[in-house]
């Protein structure tokens, strides 16, 4: 149904990862085939949505601010997402200010729910439940479940669900799963994203060709864990075979996958993404830490001497794969010891990009229970402490970067009127995933003719902080061009 001068308005806010921006654009894909207009959030909504996160304390806060901040507007003021999923009735009792507080069921009817909030009328809140409940725990059971009753509510896909992009940038998240079956002690995630579920192949495929006809250059794929794709369809080697079917979609120049986890990254997986042209040469992988104590009680697997085997391994097939981790530090019952092996591994792993986490209880994990429990001076101590350690790192890493040849994909240049004296052109390599580590910097970008979308070969000259210097060679690859 298309808009109309009478169709009643909506904004969408996200906030999160890129799992919540896929969600927020299948969510405005909804609203638009159902008659509503999308509107910026200051350009005169009637329904404000804010898609929210809910996994860690930050998070939560920011998603509340963001809440009061559109409730301020005038605008109805609608909770989605992570947060509203998580706390449903707690939120909406201690946020009188949202208007509605919806879950996951309710992304197949939001426009209808919208339209309740719009007329005054009261729309049930979501109460949360367990989503680990609503599938088989065994993989092997969970296709004839699946088969047997409607898409499962929450996970985003069923016989047809549309996407419409919330802006044009080259760069789009591709979600390929949905939820985890994994029990590390400090994540909540499972109990409100559910057990994993992997899209069928061929459902990705044809997503991934439209985001390519729409001017997109590189897929970001993404999931709870992106290791376990397939495994719930009985195909353990799925992910590769995704790879390379997505590697071949005309427009598409890049693939890169994001949430691996270390225990589950296979030869055949490594093998794949370090020879497949188009996929990035990029291993986001979820360390986490590196004594081994600390990763069983965190009900992990690994060790200092596994996770660096398998660098040796990744870098033996591609010694300029970009490699980046997250570590949280503070973890009940973590010994100076501990962390000092954690140094020790970071010292030795040349990774591109370091994530610093400080622990914190989140409601229903098994962590919030275990004895050890650090105060926040210790942990604000050890987080600053690997922090400065992750910085001095990651910027060593850069430098010995500078000489190489990278292949730019640009995301944003200078305005026609900016000095060229301060103006940009500015992209990201084969080694840096969007927004988390680092860019590249053209030199001499007021000159430069390059438009976003185009991928220039370059040869980096410099290094600052994490971020690399490049000097263009040749455009490789012209924006809105099939290569």
């Amino acid at each position: 149904m298309p808009a109309t001068p009478q169709s009643p308005r909506a904004a969408l806010v996200t906030l999160g990862c890129a799992r919540n921006e896929v969600d927020s654009e299948e969510l405005a894909g909804r609203l638009t085939e159902d008659g509503w207009e999308l509107v910026d959030p200051d350009g005169g909504a009637d329904v404000v949505v804010i898609n929210t996160c809910g996994f860690v304390a930050a998070a939560k806060k920011d998603s509340i601010d963001t809440l009061l901040a559109a409730a301020d507007t005038g605008a109805k003021v609608v909770a989605v997402g992570c947060l509203a999923e998580r706390y449903g009735t707690e939120l909406a009792r201690s946020l009188p200010e949202a208007d509605a507080v919806l879950g996951f069921d309710a992304y197949p009817e939001l426009g209808g729910r919208l339209r309740e909030v719009l007329a005054g009328r009261a729309v049930p809140t979501h109460q949360p439940v367990d989503r680990r409940t609503l599938l088989p725990i065994t993989p092997a059971s969970r296709p004839a479940a699946l088969a047997a009753g409607p898409a499962l509510p929450g996970h985003g896909w069923g016989p047809r669900v549309p996407r419409r992009r919330l802006d044009d940038s080259p760069v789009a998240p591709l979600k390929i799963a949905s939820g985890c079956d994994r029990r590390c002690a400090f994540c909540a995630i499972p109990a409100f994203r559910g057990a994993f579920v992997s899209r069928p192949v061929e459902d990705v495929v044809a997503e991934a060709t439209w985001l390519a006809g729409s001017g997109v250059r590189e897929l970001v794929l993404v999931s709870e864990n992106s290791t376990s794709y397939g495994k719930d369809l009985g195909r353990p080697g799925a992910l590769e075979e995704l790879l390379r079917r997505l590697s071949v979609i005309a427009g598409i120049l890049r693939i890169r996958v994001s949430y691996l986890q270390p225990a589950e990254t296979r030869p055949a997986l490594v093998t794949t993404i370090a020879a497949t042209v188009g996929v990035a040469n990029y291993f986001d992988l979820s360390f986490q830490h590196a004594s081994e104590p600390v990763l069983r009680r965190m009900r992990r697997f690994g060790s200092r001497e596994s996770f660096l085997a398998l660098l040796d391994q990744i870098r033996q097939q591609s010694p300029a794969a970009g490699v980046r981790s997250n570590v949280i530090v503070g973890f009940p019952g973590e010994t100076g010891a501990d962390v000092a092996e954690l140094e020790r591994f970071l010292t030795e792993a040349r990774l591109d990009a370091i994530g610093v986490f400080g622990y914190s209880d989140e409601d229903g994990t098994e962590a919030a229970g275990l004895p050890g429990q650090h105060d926040e001076d210790t942990i604000a101590e050890r987080v600053s402490r690997i922090s400065l350690l992750a910085e001095q790192l990651t910027a060593a890493r850069a430098e010995e970067r500078v000489g190489e040849t990278v292949d730019v994909l640009v995301e944003s240049v200078a305005a026609p009127d900016a000095d060229p004296e301060e103006a940009e052109t500015i992209g990201r390599g084969e080694h840096q995933a969007p927004e988390v580590d680092g860019e590249c910097r053209f030199t001499g970008s007021g000159t430069q003719p390059f438009a976003i979308g185009d991928v220039v070969r370059c040869r980096a000259i410099a290094a600052q902080g994490v971020d690399l210097i490049v000097e263009p060679m040749e455009l490789i690859a012209p924006a809105g061009g099939v290569p």
